[in-house]
C-alpha cells in the first residue's frame, strides 16, 4: 500500500478534481444527525436547505441520488419533550414515529423547491436479507430513481428491534449503495476527514486518501459524534467505507458543510479508493447487514465442500444446532474448531434439524416424504467469510 496521501500537508493532495467523484452517475449520500439538528433535537431548517440545494444541483445535471438521512428520532425530540437521544428501544421507536414524519416533510417541501419529488423507503435487515424482500427494495428504489424521484431511506426506528437493526446509519448507506450499485458514497458528518488523531491536537493531520488497510493502520479512530444526538462515529464512517469500498464503491468522507465542494470533486476531506470486484449484492447485503440467529457446527468433510467446493449444505454434514431460528433466517456456519467460516438462510427451523443430522437427502426424502430432499442451506444462499 502507499502512503496516506497528503497526510503531510493536507493542501498538497493533487490538486485535479476526483474523477471518481465527477463521473459518478449514480450517488448515495448519508448525512448525520448531528448535521441535521439543533443541539435541543429539532430539524435545523437552514441546514436541510442546504443540503438539498447541493443534492438538487446534482439531480438537474442528470445524475441519481439517493439520500440516506439520519434525524428521525432526534427530531422526536423537542416534540415529545425530550431533553436527550433515550436509551430505552421502545422510547426510540415513539420518537422515531414522531420525528419521521417531520424529517420527510421537511424533505419534501424543500426538494420542492427544485422540482424534485421525494419517496420515503424505511428498510430493517429482513427488507434486504430475505429474498423476495431484497428484490422488492431493490426495484422500489429503482423505479423512485427512473421517475426522476429522490428516495429518502432510513432504518425503519419505528419498528426494528434490536435483532433486525443495521446499528447505524453509515453501515446502511454503505449497504444502500452497494443494493442500488451506486457508483459513489459520500458520508456527511460533524467532522470534516478522517483525521491521524483528535483534530484538535497539533500532531494529528488530516487523511487525504486511503488505498487500502495499511493505510489505517496507527490511526486513532476515537469514539461517537455529538453527544445525545446521533449514534455513529469515525468508527462507524470507517466501517460503512470498508463495506462499500469492499463493493467496488469509492467513498468520500467529509463534514456536510462542504458536501458541495465534495460532490463538485474538490480534494476535500478523505476519499477511499475502491476494490476493483464487485461481489454479488445480495450475498454482500447477507455478509454484512445480518445478525445470525444460530449456529450450525459442521464436520471436516462438510466444510471442505461448503468452503472449498462451494457446495451446498446438506443434512449429512451437520453435528450440532445452536440457536432459535426458522426457515428463512440466516445462521453461521462453524468448523470444528468453532469459527464461523460461512453465513446462509437456513431452509429449515431449528426444532427441525435435529433428527435430520447426519442423514442424507435420499434416506431422509424415503422416511419422512420428498419434502425433506433438500439443502440445509442452498449455495445460492450462502456466503463465505
Amino acid at each position: 500500500m502507499g502512503t496516506l496521501a497528503g497526510a503531510a500537508d493536507p493542501t498538497a493532495q493533487n490538486g485535479r478534481v476526483r474523477e471518481a467523484v465527477t463521473t459518478a452517475r449514480r450517488i448515495v449520500v448519508k448525512i448525520g444527525s448531528s448535521s441535521l439538528t439543533t443541539a435541543a433535537g429539532g430539524l435545523d431548517d437552514a441546514r436541510v436547505d442546504e443540503l438539498v440545494d447541493t443534492l438538487g444541483a446534482l439531480a438537474a445535471d442528470g445524475r441519481e441520488v439517493v439520500l440516506v438521512s439520519s434525524g428521525a428520532i432526534a427530531a422526536g425530540l423537542a416534540p415529545l419533550g425530550l431533553p436527550r437521544r433515550p436509551r430505552d428501544l421502545a422510547t426510540q421507536q415513539a420518537a422515531a414515529s414522531v420525528g419521521q414524519g417531520l424529517l420527510i416533510g421537511r424533505y419534501a417541501t424543500s426538494f420542492a423547491r427544485h422540482g424534485r419529488t421525494v419517496g420515503q423507503v424505511l428498510l430493517t435487515v429482513d427488507d434486504v436479507t430475505r429474498r423476495v424482500h431484497y428484490r422488492n427494495a431493490y426495484r422500489t428504489l429503482r423505479k423512485l430513481l427512473d421517475l426522476r424521484a429522490v428516495p429518502i431511506v432510513n432504518e425503519n426506528d419505528t419498528v426494528a428491534t434490536e435483532e433486525i437493526r443495521f446499528g447505524d446509519n453509515d453501515r446502511l448507506a454503505a449497504l444502500v449503495a452497494a443494493l442500488v450499485h451506486a457508483d459513489l458514497l459520500v458520508l456527511l458528518s460533524d467532522v470534516d476527514a478522517l483525521w491521524t488523531g483528535d483534530p484538535a491536537r497539533p500532531a494529528s493531520h488530516r487523511i487525504a486518501e486511503v488505498h487500502g488497510e495499511a493505510d489505517l493502520v496507527g490511526i486513532d479512530i476515537g469514539g461517537a459524534g455529538r453527544a445525545g444526538v446521533g449514534t455513529g462515529g469515525m468508527v462507524t464512517k470507517v466501517e460503512a467505507a470498508r463495506i462499500a469500498t469492499g463493493f467496488g464503491i469509492p467513498v468520500v468522507l467529509t463534514a456536510a458543510p462542504l458536501a458541495a465542494e465534495a460532490l463538485a470533486g474538490q480534494p476535500v476531506g478523505t476519499l477511499f479508493h475502491p476494490e476493483r470486484q464487485r461481489p454479488a449484492a445480495r450475498l454482500f447485503w447477507l455478509a454484512h447487514a445480518t445478525t445470525p440467529r444460530g449456529r450450525l457446527h459442521l464436520d471436516a468433510g462438510a466444510v471442505q465442500a461448503v468452503v472449498g467446493r462451494r457446495k451446498s449444505l446438506l443434512p449429512a454434514g451437520i453435528t450440532a444446532v445452536d440457536g432459535a431460528f426458522t426457515a428463512g433466517d440466516p445462521v453461521d456456519l462453524v468448523d470444528t474448531e468453532g469459527a464461523s467460516v460461512a453465513r446462509g438462510l437456513v431452509n429449515y427451523d431449528a426444532v427441525e434439524l435435529p433428527g435430520l443430522l447426519g442423514r442424507s437427502t435420499s434416506e431422509l426424502a424415503a422416511a419422512l416424504g420428498p419434502a425433506y430432499e433438500r439443502e440445509v442451506v442452498h449455495r445460492d444462499d450462502l456466503v463465505l467469510l
